[in-house]
């Protein structure tokens, strides 16, 4: 196997083929109607790891929020604001993003942290539980389990990925003053004829008021 590629470099490639094999994950779809049902009109929310926009932040602009998707990729947050004009998306690293003051009413992080290092999955589920704002939700998805560097093929792409386990999600999100009100794992299998089926776990946090 090569080098191993980015995660900005995946997902320019990518482009919108990611949105046809992950664009309907029916676990997600699930979490952005639990999350848009309990979000007032003009909510603040944050969509990390936005990709093209769809579903999250196209979903969450027709409840009526107020969205900010952030992504690694340029091709990505192209195709976001073409396909989801009534938001905002930047090119942005979770790893250094620096939120507005106040933070956000939902911070959303639909598998956007496997292609990094264990640490840094680590830290960014630190920093996005900090931007979530005092009675604010926080919804996250991802495959999990105690990885730290496996070197995988993925979509056609050589990608070295990374993750924490269930029981590390869960403490990490507790400790930083999270609520988690509900979890639970799925099997998804991916429209794609060359990918394997994923185990995906979901997990619904909120912030003490």
């Amino acid at each position: 196997m090569g080098r191993r590629k980015s995660a900005a470099e995946v997902f320019d490639a990518l482009g919108e083929r990611y949105e046809e094999v992950f664009g309907q994950v029916p676990g997600q779809i699930e979490a952005l109607d639990w999350l848009a049902a309990r979000l007032p009109a003009g909510a603040r929310v944050l969509d990390v790891g936005s990709g093209t926009g769809r579903p999250t932040a196209e979903t969450l602009v027709r409840a009526g929020c107020d969205v900010t998707g952030i992504d690694v990729s340029a091709a990505m947050v192209a195709l976001a604001r073409a396909r989801v004009p009534g938001a905002r998306f930047e090119q942005a690293d979770v790893r250094t993003y620096t939120p507005p003051p106040g933070g956000f009413d939902a911070v959303c992080s639909f598998f956007p942290l496997l292609v990094m290092d264990q640490p840094e999955v680590a830290a960014a589920v630190d920093r996005m539980a900090s931007w979530t704002a005092p009675g604010g939700y926080f919804v996250m998805a991802t495959v999990p389990g105690d990885i730290r560097g496996l070197d995988i093929e993925w979509m056609g792409h050589e990608v070295t990925v990374s993750s924490l386990s269930t029981e590390d999600h869960l403490a990490r999100l507790a400790d930083r003053g999270l609520e988690v009100l509900h979890h639970h794992t799925a099997t998804f299998r991916p429209a794609d004829d060359g990918a394997v089926p994923e185990e995906h776990l979901f997990c619904y946090a909120r912030r003490t008021p």
